[in-house]
């Protein structure tokens, strides 16, 4: 690519969500030209393309990929259709940004990353959580040994959603949304979660549908251990008046918390020594507030580091590889709830219903079915 040349780049879905994707996009305008927009109600691509001066409208993906040829492409359709677009886009030559949840099993996630060796393209996931400059901070002071072992976190997603956004048609099903609050909203800090204290070893899981007449579950609970023998506690609902995303990570030398909502800025990052002697104090406080950037975990801050990525031709940090951990651990909270078993890392595999489908073909009452 020229050093004046923008990246052509293509929305998959004129919904709520692409709204963080084309926002986003507009943060970067030196470097993407925000060229097309498709979805399968013309009507409303029509009205987002005007929303956002966006050229070219499509009905049909097929079409707006060979005519457009963009370099990048955003899917924001339903998490049932994200595979085969993924693939799709790939096999087109474009590098893929898509929503989460990215598949719905890790069969499905297989097939993406053998598309991604064939095509030379990536696919990478929406997880921008990971993208805020106090977590990426928090996670090289974790890696570097700064704030010493990891002992134990607590990761709550406890949201408030009504019936009537159950009311959109795909959502609240195990077809098209491939899950209920795990993975839909949970999904989030799981994954940041997951990301700072690194692989987990087993979790112990159980699921309910208490508040919303849908077939996937509005909460979730689990225990998990990590390879670290850290501990942590999940907890997941979208049936709480008053929302909270909060983390708390116990480490050898601080305990550190976010409290926020739906993003995080510094602001909502804090760090306590409490009880340590003054010299860890000092230690780890002035390591802490050697952060000068302050950049929200968001779109705008994941598509900074894809187009970084893409200028380098490297694969990105939320594809495949990087994102397995997640998706795996997901699977297994799952099969744990349906199962009322402990589910060990590495233990779901081809032929386990449970690498076929997250849910391991869950009935519409949410329950494991009978093999």
């Amino acid at each position: 690519m020229g050093a004046l040349q923008k990246r052509k780049v293509a929305i998959i879905g004129a919904g709520g969500v692409a709204n963080g994707h084309a926002n986003g996009y507009l943060e970067h305008q030196d470097k993407i030209d925000l060229s097309a927009v498709c979805d399968v109600a013309y009507e409303k691509a029509d009205e987002f393309a005007q929303r956002y001066a966006i050229p070219a409208v499509y009905a049909d993906v097929e079409d707006m990929l060979a005519e457009q040829k963009p370099d990048l492409v955003s899917i924001c359709t339903p998490p049932a259709t994200h595979t085969e677009l993924c693939i799709q886009c790939m096999e087109a030559g474009s590098w893929v940004l898509c929503e989460k949840p990215l598949c719905g099993s890790l069969a499905d996630l297989d097939q993406i990353v053998d598309s991604e060796k064939q095509t030379g393209c990536y696919t990478v996931s929406v997880f921008q959580w990971r993208f805020g400059s106090a977590a990426q901070h928090l996670k090289t002071m974790f890696d570097q040994g700064a704030l010493g072992k990891a002992f134990s976190g607590v990761c709550n997603t406890t949201w408030y959603r009504s019936e009537k956004y159950y009311q959109v048609p795909w959502r609240g099903t195990w077809k098209d949304e491939l899950g209920g609050v795990t993975m839909g909203q949970g999904i989030h800090l799981i994954d940041l979660f997951l990301w700072i204290f690194g692989d987990w070893s087993e979790i112990k899981a159980m699921t309910a549908t208490l508040a919303h007449d849908i077939e996937v579950e509005d909460v979730s609970a689990a225990l998990v251990r990590f390879r670290n023998n850290a501990v942590g506690t999940i907890l997941n609902s979208v049936a709480c008046p008053r929302q909270e995303t909060y983390l708390r990570l116990d480490f050898e030398r601080a305990t550190v918390e976010m409290n926020g909502l739906y993003r995080a800025s510094n602001e909502n990052w804090s760090v306590s020594t409490g009880e340590l002697d003054d010299e860890i104090c000092a230690e780890t406080s002035a390591r802490w507030q050697s952060l000068t950037s302050d950049v929200t975990g968001g779109h705008p801050s994941q598509i900074r580091s894809l187009l970084s990525d893409m200028d380098e031709g490297r694969r990105p940090t939320t594809t495949g590889p990087g994102i397995r951990n997640t998706l795996e651990f997901l699977s297994a909270l799952y099969k744990s709830a349906f199962t009322n078993e402990i589910v060990r890392a590495g233990s779901i595999v081809p032929g386990d219903p449970y690498y076929a489908a997250i849910h391991g073909g869950a009935d519409t009452e949410g329950k494991a079915c009978s093999r």
